[in-house]
């Protein structure tokens, strides 16, 4: 029987993501960009909900392929707004092609949204440790600086929490807790 952080839970789903993804350190932008759609859609609902809706989500948005993304007509956001299969916020949408757009030109000014992210850690993971899962906090105050510097670069739906998230997914910041088995392998 494995020890794992307490939210993961029971569920099948749920356990497999804690055990395969969450606070993997990511440098992918592909996949970076991916958690961070996953994580605006998640803005005030359950992670599990989303981690349900995850390949909804996938073919909704062409494979979270940014560059078609950031070329969505009206049209095309309309239909979004009828697909059942995603959550249907008009704001998140929106906000979804909005930063496709801005995670490309993030890209050409710093080459990759990766080196772009990670040199708020120095390229390094924070690796925290916390005893139990309340002990981690909601946000940071370098998540504050990253939700700051993404909005001024025309992000939406990237508070501090929002980030947070996106930074313990990808793992920037390792925040399973010190008895858990995935503790130490990321």
């Amino acid at each position: 029987m494995k020890t794992r952080c307490s939210w993961a839970g029971k569920d099948p789903l749920y356990i497999a993501y804690h055990d395969e993804e969450w606070g993997v350190p990511l440098r992918d932008d592909d996949q970076l960009f991916e958690f961070l759609i996953l994580e605006t859609f998640q803005a005030g609902l359950s992670w599990i909900t989303v981690l349900r809706k995850r390949e909804n989500f996938r073919k909704a948005f062409h494979d979270f392929d940014y560059h078609k993304i950031a070329k969505y007509s009206e049209k095309k956001i309309q239909s979004l707004l009828q697909d059942a299969g995603i959550i249907r916020n008009k704001l998140k949408i929106r906000a979804t092609v909005s930063n496709a757009q801005a995670f490309i030109k993030i890209q050409k000014e710093f080459g990759s949204f990766s080196d772009y992210i990670w040199a708020f850690t120095d390229g390094k993971v924070i690796k925290n440790k916390w005893e139990k899962a309340s002990d981690c906090p909601a946000h940071t105050p370098l998540a504050e600086k990253i939700s700051k510097d993404l909005k001024k670069r025309g992000f939406k739906f990237v508070g501090p929490t929002v980030i947070y998230a996106h930074m313990q997914a990808t793992g920037m910041v390792n925040d399973h807790t010190t008895d858990c088995f995935r503790y130490g392998e990321v």
